[in-house]
């Protein structure tokens, strides 16, 4: 935030020096001065960045999620295995990636079409642990134990762009749509050992889509050179809903 607001103070600076340093001129006052308030930066054109991210991740995963490995797990005679559901996965995570796009521009208003990546290390994680104990006495019978981990490691995302232009600032909002990658990590185990071998792990990967909404500021700095901050909400569906909230940082050129 420091450094946004080191930004447009050193915007108002350059202006007043150039408003400083024009002649006192009665009849080119007015016009000069006016004209340097109004100036605008131009982001008319093509445009390239890098990204870093930090968000939370919420993954739906459902109760009887491992119930096909669980039902493989024979237990020993007078033993009952104490299956309990799983819940959502939550964890934080950080990301990198780039960003292309192109604006057009109309005086202050900015439409543009950006290509955005993201490469991610969300791992979330949901566990449940199952106790039984013998009904006599307080000896423990079976102990069981249920894990999922959903991973999301890329995101490419195309996005429609608005934005308007104040000064060297220009906010905007987006919303696009996209696909990545998710793989599902399960595994269980119990005891005693069940009777015979069970499957105790499975693993899938599979192509996954979604859609992203959010709002952003872009700063020009000098040239083309400029800073951008954003907010980005993704939604991811599959087999395995995750619901992702990711701030951005970034920097990027314009051509």
């Amino acid at each position: 935030m420091r450094r946004f607001l080191l930004v447009a103070v050193m915007c108002g600076a350059v202006t007043g020096a150039q408003a400083a340093d024009m002649p006192d001129l009665p009849f080119l006052r007015g016009s000069m001065t006016e004209g340097l308030s109004n100036s605008r930066a131009n982001w008319q054109g093509y445009y390239v960045g890098g990204q870093a991210g930090y968000g939370s991740v919420t993954s739906k995963v459902a109760g009887s999620a491992n119930s096909d490995l669980q039902s493989t797990f024979i237990p020993p005679n007078n033993v009952g295995y104490n299956w309990q559901p799983l819940g959502s996965a939550h964890s934080n995570t950080t990301g990198f990636g780039g960003f292309a796009g192109y604006n057009s521009q109309w005086e202050d208003v900015v439409i543009g079409l950006e290509a955005n990546y993201i490469h991610d290390g969300i791992r979330s994680i949901t566990n449940s642990v199952g106790l039984r104990y013998q009904a006599d006495n307080v000896t423990l019978q079976s102990l069981t134990n249920s894990t999922a981990i959903v991973r999301l490691t890329d995101f490419g995302s195309l996005r429609i762009r608005g934005g308007y232009v104040m000064g060297c600032f220009m906010p905007y909002l987006f919303a696009g749509t996209g696909m990545g990658t998710q793989t599902i990590d399960r595994s269980v185990s119990a005891f005693p050992n069940p009777l015979l071998p069970p499957t105790t792990a499975a693993s899938k990967t599979k192509l996954v889509y979604g859609y992203s909404v959010g709002a952003g500021l872009d700063v020009m700095l000098v040239g083309g050179l400029f800073v951008r901050a954003e907010y980005e909400y993704r939604r991811v569906t599959s087999d395995v809903e995750s619901n992702i909230n990711t701030v951005r940082a970034g920097i990027g050129y314009k051509f």
